[in-house]
Order: structure tokens, then sequence, then C-alpha cells
């Protein structure tokens, strides 16, 4: 048996929007076909990971934004390849979503998750964004006492 190829780090960017953020589909063909997610793609030899980010954003989408923060790195192992997801909260500083390479885009709220289908690498990254903003609304609400 075979072990999966690592195909190494992978930005993504959870681009937020008046109380709602982006996904995209991913196209037909390749690999995790259909699934949604947050937008993004690999980190490339000798880039930053925030310079990958911003690069993909703006061959993916046709968009510059600006980064908030990071959230926890993702080791995900898939049958055929692994990978480090590496998350950003980030709004757009230039530019609107443009579809170039996603079959659709969406933005939705944390209630309607349960409508899209993510790939298994972004399923802790959403629930990290979910306790991060619930956090948030309840000031406080982590304190211990």
């Amino acid at each position: 048996m075979h072990s999966p190829v690592h195909i190494g780090d992978v930005v993504c960017a959870i681009v937020e929007r008046q109380g709602s953020f982006l996904i995209a589909q991913r196209p037909k063909g390749k690999s995790l076909a259909c699934k949604w997610e947050f937008p993004g793609g690999k980190v490339e030899c000798g880039e930053s990971a925030l310079d990958a980010l911003h690069r993909e954003l703006r061959e993916e989408l046709g968009i510059a934004v600006t980064v908030s923060g990071a959230l926890t790195p993702v080791f995900h192992m898939y049958p055929d390849f692994s990978l480090r997801l590496l998350p950003f909260v980030c709004t757009i500083s230039a530019g609107e979503p443009v579809l170039r390479e996603h079959r659709a885009i969406a933005w939705i709220t944390l209630e309607m998750i349960g409508e899209y289908d993510f790939p298994e690498a972004d399923l802790p990254v959403l629930d990290e964004y979910r306790k991060r903003l619930y956090a948030i609304a309840r000031p406080g609400g982590f304190s211990s006492g």
C-alpha cells in the first residue's frame, strides 16, 4: 500500500463581509470536485503563506484582501494526498470576487454551513471559526470567573 503524496502547505481565506463569509465551489475534474471550500491554494516554493494567500485570491477571484488574523493550521490526510491547511481571516480591500477557476461562489453565514458539502480538511477550520465568532459575540463568555 502506498502512502499518500504530501502536497505541502495550502492557504485558505475566510473572507468576511457584513456577518457572512465567502465560499467557492471546486470545479469538476479536480480533486474534491464540486465541494465547497474557502478560496486559496498551494504555497509555492520560496513563498510565504501570506504572499501565497494574496497571490491565490488575486488569481482565482480578482480580489485583494486585508488579513485580520490566522486560525490554527490543520494537517489532513485524504486517501490519495495529504496537506497542511493554513487558514486566514480577512476582508476585501479591493475588487469584487469574480469566477475564474471555481464553478460558483456564495456568501453564507455559519447557520447555512449544513447546506454545503465541505472537504474534510475544512471542517476543523469551520469549527474553530464558529467558536471564535461566538466568543466575540459573547464578551466574557470564556472568562474563568
